[in-house]
């Protein structure tokens, strides 16, 4: 039976552009070492964070590639695959070169709106296709859909190779009852930053975090106090974050994150449409908060 390895910080990794609207390579390796050097647990790559609807195929095998070779294995990589078509994510995961990869996400289909039994058989055909662990994304606010927890755990339950769910409800009830109902391979990680803090003292084993990208020496110190019991230092990480939590989202993601980026010198304040930067005052904001944080 597979066992979850993707605990403690994921990073949702962006992908940096140049100005011209090309993939900054360059920035992308400085980042991913930054990452690693500084306490991320795995990178999950090419999702919503790394603006991947709006990458092409070329650009994400050479993402892929790059980010492979810069890792040489010290952490674990989660790579995206998923859609709304079971048929077509069926056939990317079987067409695709998965070496270097440790695990699958995959989102609840979106748009088309199906019903409990209907994510319970599109995961089915996912994991039956699967050769690596599957990460069920559960996002209804960008989905249109909530996967409820019953039908999360009977996944979990029938299917061995599905070992975690990435859990962006927004709600800690729905949290405590796939913690309290799951298989004990099976673990919940947060798809929220804000909520982490509750989520790990409730059970989760850890994050994939959009934060993490600016600020993962910080925010992987706050899961790693939480998980040795130490839940006072660890809040007040968490708290000195609350304001920053919200900036980062108010004017979409990756924008937020791409202008703390930008500002700690990391990349250039580029995102591809029909994403745009964050607004001045947003950034101007979370400016001001970066020079604050005692971290």
């Amino acid at each position: 039976m597979a066992q979850n390895i993707f605990k403690g910080l994921g990073v949702a990794l962006i992908t940096p552009f140049n100005t011209d609207g090309s993939v900054d390579y360059q920035s992308l390796k400085r980042l991913v070492e930054f990452q690693i050097d500084n306490g991320a647990d795995f990178l999950c790559i090419l999702a919503t964070t790394g603006e991947a609807p709006c990458l092409t195929q070329e650009e994400k095998d050479k993402i892929t590639e790059l980010v492979k070779d810069v890792n040489k294995g010290r952490i674990k990589i989660l790579k995206y695959c998923g859609g709304n078509n079971t048929a077509a994510v069926v056939e990317e995961i079987k067409n695709t070169d998965w070496s270097g990869i440790d695990g699958i996400l995959s989102i609840c289909p979106y748009y088309n709106k199906p019903s409990q039994e209907g994510l319970y058989q599109h995961f089915k055909a996912i994991a039956q296709a699967s050769p690596l662990p599957i990460v069920l994304y559960n996002v209804p606010g960008r989905t249109g859909i909530n996967m409820k927890p019953e039908t999360t755990c009977r996944i979990a339950r029938d299917f061995p190779n599905v070992v975690a769910v990435k859990e962006a409800s927004g709600s800690l009830e729905q949290v405590d009852e796939i913690i309290k109902n799951k298989p004990d391979n099976f673990d919940v990680i947060s798809g929220d930053d804000a909520l982490t803090f509750s989520m790990i003292a409730s059970g989760a084993a850890g994050v994939i975090s959009v934060i993490g990208n600016a600020l993962p020496k910080a925010f992987s110190r706050m899961i790693r106090l939480e998980f040795r019991g130490e839940y006072e230092p660890a809040r007040k990480i968490h708290h000195s974050f609350t304001e920053l939590y919200s900036l980062l989202f108010v004017d979409g993601n990756p924008a937020g994150v791409k202008a703390l980026l930008n500002d700690m010198g990391f990349i250039e304040n580029e995102l591809r449409l029909p994403l745009v930067p964050t607004r001045i005052a947003t950034k101007q904001k979370m400016s001001d908060i970066l020079k604050t944080l005692n971290i």
